[in-house]
This record gives structure tokens, C-alpha cells and sequence, in this order.
């Protein structure tokens, strides 16, 4: 008994020293010296996770840390990552918090703004009453207030007493429509407020002109967003000018400004605008800042008064920025838009265009707040841009590209532009300017002066049921489809420093491969800057090994097609490889604008006019019968306008043969563009990039039943989860299966003939340019090797299972599959095999 109790014992003993044992290991009870720390604490900010080896290597290489075991080391690296996970966990969770917090005082304010319009609309209300019952034409004075809107007496605006009247009155008005109810608001479709929303949006329902507000927090001070908002070029990109001709100090330490502003036509179809304002820029009690502004009578002044004959003077009603300081810091932001564009100057077709109040939100009061966040962000280091751009270069560049594409689609007189052998009916413009080399605007040591000038070639045009987000999209990612490759290398060998001439095109061999490369995006991906990489190789003997390629920086916005109200842009601009900073640009591209959907038959809105074409008049094609949801009634109204315009450096000598090129090259793209437009539209395909095969198709429905009868044939499963073996609901679920399926063709060099959603994805193209992809450029190299063996193993027992690997999208994009299926797709005798299919697992891009 005694020997049993002593062997529990000594039992006991080695299980303490085994806990106490493993818990050290763990390191749970070490305790780490001041120096210690500090040594782990400079490897961690070098590698916060090294690896076995880095750990041995540390301990040799710290004798004060000779006396801790790796896998207590190993415990304090966890711990430590931990803490830091916490640390940023803590500090997110707070500026939620802050944002909540603001948006909740944004809501609460809001919330009594529309509890004032209901207690005005109940008095108005009751004012009718009682002139219905009574039928007097006496005016209840009570009521008089809520229901006038007060007119604006005559003033002398030539003496600071004048200016300092109507500068008061500016603001009394401002402040009615940000916080109050000068004007019903309503919410700005698809804009829900929330701790990840820019801001509040709202636009105006029912008001003389168009108007548009936005209510949100930004991490900025007060005087640093005034001195943004300011600067409209910077944040405006439809700002072509903006002049500062009187300043005087009025009280309260503000400034009265007298402001002359030219903005951009956004189409060749339409006049430019310009603005004559007073501008108002005080403090109120509460420590709010305030810049308030209003158009003035008369026609003003300009910096060029001939020039003032090329726009439209439109009118800016109180509108204006409160901006009031946060608590902890940052501020709240108030903006409102007030605009009256003058819709009458432009053809009926554009008009809803320039009475749309979604339009003027999302071209200046969004803008502005995502501008201010911007800038918020990258302030406090939250932005990082690839290729070591500053985030202030990438915004020039941006802005520059924006900028040189409206001066070619607008081509002022001013700017040295004039209409070169135009004759009144040309479908395309041809515009020349003579005085403008390719000098950027920020360091002239760039010129390139042995250039004879600029020329552009512009149209505009009109047409239906193409969503501007998914026809930007295609033409970025698809630049093949529409663009001729040597007159890429045309405009590019205009900025290289050693050209001298130009000899003409040089026949060169697009290979088909584009690589998009990021330089930076704005917060919410709205817009992206990027450069271009375009693979090509000459086809005589000269030059055998001088590289071909061409590089482009390119800008696109708007290919969120839940952005109402928003247009969608592609520009792009030859640069050379190693381009700076202050490259010159000679930017060319797309622009697309949706228009307000009209009731009745769109082709009575079409406008009979020389600069405009109709994309699908010269069609031939019989309309697809469409048995889906889509709701053709609503897509017949649908409409967009199109802007293409193509800027080429050229010398005195050859401009005549530059102008009939550029004039045939932007034919090309039209008709290119109208075959996209075509392909794209909601007969052929769906919203999404890329078609969606009909139910209402034979064909689909067949070579879906035959892909999902096959695998289960050979398999012996359902390739679908849900069952389905027949009609619409299998070529459905087919469709929108979460794992690629693609069929190629049983050829010499097998195409892809068919892809799903998530084969469309992986591949990153569409239906129509599917049948250019070859089966060897989905593999790399060693995928190649090892999908050959198994070809005859398909053919003889009908099936094989590919272990994962690395494959590419068309885009050249690297994509890891877990693993992937392929099998013999039979007819319905089951003897013949009609091509083969693939199956692609769990894939992600790399």
C-alpha cells in the first residue's frame, strides 16, 4: 500500500513539473527585461513575424536574450502582433464611433428640418382651406411668410455698401437652404446615409433651376476646407477659369469677392457656361465659416472679352459652404448647389442634361465632399499609391488629363483652336491649333517645339439601351475591339525626346497583350489612374529588337452603374516609359452622359444637327426578341450621349495628311464603338460586363443541358447543387454557379466557346471577345506540360481531376485554382463529343 502511495506521489510530482514545464515553454511566466524588450521591439518593427531561423539567429546574435528559449520568443512576437491587432482594432472601432456620432448629429438636424417643412406645409395647407371656403383674396399674415419667397430689390452693386447688402441677404438665403427649408429636398437616389457613406445627399424637388446638397464629416479644420473649395479648378473638373477681380474686407474679419468662372460643355453638341458672382466669405457667432455666393446682374467682365461670346451666361442662386468645427476635432461640412444653366441654349435632346439635378450633384456638391476626404486622407497617411507617386503628383496628372480633354472636345478660340476644312456637314470635327506645341503647363523645358501644333478629331452622338458604366468598362479593358494599334504608335512617338519626324506609320503587329498597371484610385474606386502597357513587334527587318511597346496613362471614372446621375469617362494619353512627373499629355478618349429618361418615342427627341450621328441608323439588324425581365419599355427610353475626341501632334508640312487620317481613324472608331454598343445592349447582353445568355436561346439551353448531362455521366454527380436537369432554370443555374465553368473547342488550337459568370470573371473579358482566347493562354508554362498528358486520359475514360495551380486572365492577371474538372461534353446521342469543359474550383486572383 505505502509503495502505491509513494508511486502516486512521485506520479504527481512529474505531472507538476510537466505543467510547470509546459507552461514556461509557453512563456506565460517569463519576464522580459527593459533591454530585452527594446531588442525584440527593433526586430519586430523590422519583421513582425520572423521565421524560425530569424529566431535562433536573434537569440545567437542578443546575448541578453541567451536565457529565453525560441518558443518563448515565439510567444512574445504572437503577443505582440496581437497587440497590435488590438491597438488598430481599438483605434477603428473609435473613428467609427466619431463618424456615428457626427451622422447622428447630421440625422438629428436633418430630422428637425423636416419636422419645420411639415409645420409650413400644414399652415400653407391650412391657408388653401381657408381661401377655398371663404373664396377671399385676403392673405393670412401669418401664413404670408412661410409661402413668399422674397424678391430682391434693385441695388447699386458698384460701392461696397451695395455689394456688402446683397452680400447679407446671400447669406440669409444660403443658410435657408442648407439647414432650413427654402427648398423641398429629397434624397439623392441610390445615396444611403451610413458610417461608410461620403455624406448626406439630397436634391431638390421641385425649384426654380437645379439644386443640389450635401451634409458630412470631414477630418479637416475649418480654414484648410475654405481654402480647398476655393480653388474650384482643383476639385471641379468642368472648371475651366476661375478669376478673383475685386476683394474688399467686409465685417467680421470676411471678404466680399467679385468672381468670374468659365466652365467646360461637357459635349460638342452644347455651349460652355460662365458665371459673374459675388462671393462672401465670413464667420457666424458659433464659430462657423461660411463662403456664400450668388450671380450678379449684368454681363460682368472677363478675362478676354471676345472670348465671352463662346459661352452662355447662366445663373448661380445662393449656394454656397457652412462649415462648422467637431468636437475632438475635423468638421461638419454643409454644401449647396443652386443652379439655373439656362437649358433653353442647348438642342431639346440635351436639355433634360442641364435641367437634372442628380447631374449638378454629382459633377460639383459629391465631388467636393469626396475631394475633402480625399485630401483628408491622404493627409493623415491612410492613402498609398504604387510606382512612388505622391498622392499630390497623381492628383495633377489626373487633373491634367481631365483638363486637356475638355479643351479638345470644347476648342476655344482663345486656347489657339479654329475648325479646319469644315464645310457645315461633316460627321466628324476636325480642329486645328497651331500655337499649341506639346508643352506641359508646368516645367516648358519639356517642349517639343519642332511640332507644327495640336489637331483634334471629335464627334458626338446619341443612343439607347447602352448602360455608359458597362460600355466605358469594355472599351478599357478590350482596347483591341476599337483601337488601331499603329496609330497608338503614332501619338506616342510624340513623346519621345529623340524623335525629329514623323514619317509616317510603321507597320507594327499588336500581340494582344495589355497590361493595366495601378497608379493610385480615389477612396471609394470612383475613379482610376493608371498606366497602360500595350505589347507590340515590327513586321519588317528594320529594327528587329527595338521594342514596340507603348505606354499609356489613362484615367477612367464611372463605371459604377448604381452612380445616378453620373457620366463615365476613359482618357488616355502616350507617355514615354519612364515618364516624369511633368510629362507632356496630349489626352484623347471617351465620354459618355446619361440622359433623363423621357416617356414616348425616343426617336422624336432626336436632335437635326450637323455634329451629331446616330449610333444604330446605320445598323441593319433586326432587334432580338427578349423573353427575360428586362424591362424593354424603360430601356427604349434610355439614352446617353457619347463624346469621342482624338488629339495628334503633328508638322506644318504633313497637317493636311494628319487631318484626313485622324478624320478616317475616328470613323473606325465609331463604327467600332456602335458594334460594341450593339453587343452590350440589354437585347444582346446583360448590364453586367459581358452577355448573359437568353433563356429564350436553343442554343444555350442546349449546350447547357449537354455540359451538366455530361459531367454527370462520366462523374457520376450533379454538377449543380439545386438539381435542375431541364429548360431555363438549368441554363440559370448554370449561369450563376459559383465555380468557372468554360468549354473550348475540339480544334488544332482549341477557343473558348462558352464561359458562365464566374468563368467571365476568372477570365476578366466578355462573350463577344471569349472566342479570342486560346486554351495555352489560360495555362503558363508548366500548366501547359502538365494539361497534355492528360488529353488522352479525357478522351478514353471521358474525365480528369487537374491538381491546383497558377493560370492567367486575358488581362494577365496571375489566378490560383484548388483544383479544376475537365470532361467530354456529348451530343445528345452521347457518341459524338462536342467540345470539352472545365471546371476551375475555389480560384481568386493572386
Amino acid at each position: 500500500m505505502a509503495m502505491v502511495v509513494q508511486h502516486q506521489h512521485h506520479t504527481e510530482m512529474n505531472n507538476n513539473n510537466s505543467i510547470t514545464k509546459h507552461q514556461l515553454d509557453n512563456g506565460k511566466y517569463v519576464r522580459y527585461t527593459t533591454e530585452q524588450v527594446e531588442a525584440l521591439e527593433r526586430v519586430y518593427a523590422e519583421c513582425p513575424k520572423p521565421s524560425s531561423l530569424r529566431r535562433q539567429q536573434l537569440i545567437r546574435e542578443c546575448p541578453i536574450l541567451s536565457n529565453i528559449e525560441p518558443k518563448q520568443i515565439k510567444v512574445w512576437f504572437q503577443n505582440r502582433r496581437c497587440r497590435e491587432k488590438q491597438r488598430k482594432e481599438s483605434s477603428r472601432l473609435q473613428t467609427v464611433n466619431k463618424k456615428l456620432s457626427a451622422m447622428n448629429k447630421l440625422l438629428m438636424e436633418e430630422n428637425d428640418r423636416l419636422l419645420k417643412q411639415v409645420s409650413q406645409l400644414v399652415c400653407e395647407n391650412g391657408y388653401m382651406r381657408q381661401q377655398l371656403h371663404t373664396g377671399s383674396a385676403a392673405t393670412d399674415a401669418s401664413c404670408e411668410s412661410a409661402i413668399t419667397t422674397p424678391q430682391h430689390s434693385t441695388r447699386d452693386a458698384n460701392n461696397p455698401a451695395g455689394l456688402l447688402s446683397i452680400a447679407e441677404e446671400t447669406l440669409a438665403e444660403f443658410l435657408s437652404k442648407a439647414t432650413g427649408t427654402a427648398v423641398d429636398w429629397v434624397q439623392m437616389p441610390g445615396m444611403k446615409p451610413g458610417p461608410d457613406s461620403v455624406g448626406i445627399f439630397a436634391i431638390s424637388q421641385s425649384c426654380s433651376g437645379v439644386a443640389a446638397r450635401a451634409c458630412g464629416l470631414v477630418s479637416l479644420e475649418p480654414t484648410k476646407i475654405v481654402e480647398i473649395l476655393k480653388d474650384r479648378q482643383a476639385w471641379f473638373r468642368d472648371c475651366r477659369n476661375i478669376e478673383v477681380f475685386t476683394m474688399f474686407p467686409a465685417g467680421n474679419g470676411g471678404t466680399i469677392e467679385l468672381v468670374y468662372t468659365q466652365i467646360f460643355a461637357p459635349t460638342t453638341l452644347a455651349p460652355a457656361r460662365d458665371f459673374w458672382t459675388l462671393r462672401y466669405t465670413t464667420s457666424l457667432e458659433n464659430g462657423s465659416l461660411v463662403v456664400c455666393e450668388r450671380s450678379l446682374s449684368g454681363s460682368g467682365a472677363g478675362p478676354n472679352p471676345a472670348a465671352i461670346t463662346q459661352f452662355v451666361r447662366a445663373e448661380m442662386l445662393p449656394s454656397g459652404y457652412l462649415i462648422r468645427p467637431c468636437e475632438g476635432g475635423g468638421s461638419i461640412i454643409h454644401i449647396v448647389d443652386h443652379l439655373n444653366l439656362e437649358a433653353w441654349s442647348v438642342p431639346e435632346v440635351l436639355r433634360s442634361l442641364y435641367e437634372s439635378s442628380k447631374v449638378v450633384a454629382q459633377k460639383m456638391t459629391i465631388a467636393a465632399l469626396r475631394y475633402l476626404r480625399q485630401i483628408a486622407q491622404e493627409s493623415s497617411g491612410e492613402v498609398v499609391y504604387g510606382l512612388g507617386r505622391q498622392p499630390a503628383v497623381l492628383r495633377t496628372l489626373s487633373q491634367r488629363l481631365s483638363r486637356g480633354f475638355n479643351d479638345a472636345i470644347n476648342g476655344f478660340s482663345d486656347d489657339g483652336w479654329s475648325l479646319m476644312n469644315c464645310d457645315g456637314v461633316e460627321d466628324v470635327i476636325v480642329a486645328v491649333n497651331s500655337t499649341k506645341s506639346l508643352t506641359n503647363s508646368i516645367n516648358t523645358s519639356n517642349s517639343l517645339s519642332y511640332l507644327g501644333g495640336i489637331l483634334c478629331a471629335k464627334a458626338s452622338m446619341l443612343f439607347q439601351n447602352v448602360p455608359p458604366a458597362v460600355l466605358v468598362r469594355f472599351l478599357r479593358e478590350h482596347r483591341s475591339e476599337w483601337a488601331d494599334f499603329n496609330v497608338d504608335a503614332y501619338s506616342a512617338a510624340s513623346v519621345k525626346a529623340n524623335s525629329c519626324s514623323y514619317l509616317g506609320m510603321r507597320p507594327t503587329r499588336f500581340t494582344g497583350s495589355q497590361i493595366i498597371m495601378p497608379l493610385g484610385h480615389t477612396i471609394e474606386h470612383e475613379e482610376m489612374l493608371e498606366v497602360v502597357r500595350l505589347e507590340g513587334h515590327a513586321l519588317g527587318q528594320e529594327d528587329p529588337f527595338m521594342s514596340r511597346d507603348i505606354h499609356l496613362l489613362q484615367l477612367c471614372n464611372g463605371i459604377d452603374e448604381n452612380a445616378v446621375g453620373a457620366c463615365s469617362e476613359l482618357v488616355f494619353a502616350p507617355i514615354d516609359e519612364m515618364f516624369p512627373d511633368d510629362a507632356p499629355l496630349v489626352p484623347s478618349g471617351f465620354r459618355i452622359i446619361p440622359l433623363e429618361p423621357k416617356s414616348g418615342d425616343a426617336k422624336n427627341a432626336m436632335v437635326n444637327t450637323h455634329r451629331t450621328l446616330d449610333l444604330t441608323s446605320s445598323l441593319d439588324v433586326t432587334p432580338m426578341p427578349n423573353n427575360g425581365s428586362t424591362d424593354m419599355s424603360t430601356c427604349q427610353t434610355t439614352r446617353s450621349v457619347l463624346t469621342i475626341a482624338f488629339q495628334f501632334p503633328f508638322e506644318s508640312n504633313l497637317a493636311e495628311s494628319v487631318a484626313t487620317m485622324a478624320r478616317q481613324y475616328v470613323r473606325s472608331v465609331i463604327n467600332s464603338v456602335q458594334r460594341v454598343a450593339m453587343a452590350i445592349s440589354p437585347s444582346g447582353l446583360s448590364p453586367c460586363v459581358g452577355p448573359k445568355p437568353s433563356p429564350s436561346s436553343p442554343e444555350a439551353l442546349t449546350l447547357a443541358q449537354w455540359i451538366c448531362q455530361s459531367y454527370t455521366y462520366h462523374l457520376g454527380a450533379d454538377l449543380l447543387s439545386s438539381g435542375s436537369v431541364v429548360g431555363d432554370v438549368l441554363l440559370k443555374d448554370l449561369w450563376q454557379h459559383q465555380d468557372a465553368v468554360l468549354c473550348c473547342s475540339l480544334k488544332s488550337l482549341p477557343v473558348f466557346i462558352f464561359a458562365n459568370q464566374a468563368g467571365l470573371d476568372m477570365l476578366e473579358t466578355t462573350l463577344v471577345s471569349l472566342q479570342d482566347i486560346t486554351l495555352d493562354k489560360l495555362f503558363d508554362e508548366s500548366g501547359r506540360k502538365a494539361l497534355v498528358p492528360e488529353f488522352s486520359k479525357i478522351m478514353q475514360q471521358g474525365y480528369t481531376h487537374l491538381p491546383g495551380g497558377i493560370c492567367m486572365s486575358a488581362m494577365g492577371r496571375h489566378i490560383s485554382y484548388e483544383h479544376a474538372i475537365a470532361w467530354k461534353v456529348l451530343a445528345a446521342e452521347e457518341s459524338t463529343v462536342h467540345c470539352l469543359a472545365f471546371s476551375f474550383v475555389n480560384w481568386s486572383f493572386v
